[in-house]
């Protein structure tokens, strides 16, 4: 229920930027204006745009009477910490009339253009307060007969089609460059630990060995010192027992 709530107001909302000038994206100028900036765009509109977190991301784009009005989206990721996928698409005609509205991840939208003007086209991620979500525009609009329309249905599936098959390659090639990496760093630990253990092994047997380097060099010298002083010893003894030393 509070959903439905959301989307009510979310459709008064882009009913009512309709009365401003700013706030949107022209894919045909009006008649009048001279702003060098402007370009005459043509029928047809693929791009991808990222809308931000509770953001509304308005387009026009210019259709004459009894013209088809095309438009495909599809939601390619989120960014931040956005945890829904959905995205609430309007189409508001020149009049201000809701002509069509969906609420998902992929969606298309087809109707007839009744009245010469600007259509408006908003994107409306309402649903992620914390993350954007990056979406791919496929518009446009076809004044020949059902045929045709068909086949630039088929064209803009077949670019849907065609993105979904390169995201899925670029997600294999990424996941096989992080199994890459995450065993070079494998091995690069296992090296850095088998460096750690030699070199603790090498520091102790190099404190062992001085260890008794210096014990083999102290032993003859403390060995000869005590023979030196035991032998003097004896000696005293000696001298002070016989009486015609003394003498």
């Amino acid at each position: 229920m509070q959903t439905m709530h959301v989307e009510v107001w979310y459709s008064v909302l882009v009913i009512l930027l309709m009365g401003h000038g700013g706030g949107g994206q022209k894919t045909e100028p009006r008649l009048g204006l001279k702003d060098h900036n402007l370009f005459r765009g043509s029928d047809r509109y693929a791009f991808a745009i990222v809308v931000p977190a509770s953001g509304l991301e308005c387009f026009w784009h210019f259709a004459h009477q009894s013209g088809n009005f095309y438009l495909t989206y599809m939601v390619q990721w989120v960014t931040g910490l956005a945890s829904d996928n959905h995205l609430y698409v309007t189409v508001i005609s020149p009049e201000g009339a809701l002509m069509a509205s969906t609420d998902d991840t992929i969606g298309e939208i087809n109707f007839q253009t009744e009245v010469t003007g600007f259509y408006q086209m908003c994107l409306g991620n309402y649903k992620n307060h914390f993350g954007g979500v990056r979406v791919f525009l496929n518009f446009g609009v076809y004044y020949e007969g059902a045929e045709e329309m068909q086949r630039e249905t088929k064209e803009g599936e077949k670019v849907l089609n065609n993105t979904l098959s390169n995201i899925e390659e670029s997600t294999n090639k990424i996941q096989g460059h992080i199994l890459h990496m995450w065993r070079h760093y494998n091995y690069a630990r296992m090296r850095r630990g088998a460096d750690h253990y030699l070199l603790l092994f090498n520091h102790n047997y190099v404190t062992w060995w001085s260890a008794v380097q210096s014990v083999v060099i102290i032993m003859p010298v403390y060995i000869m010192v005590a023979e030196e002083a035991n032998g003097k010893s004896i000696e005293k003894k000696t001298a002070s027992r016989d009486p015609t030393s003394s003498q």
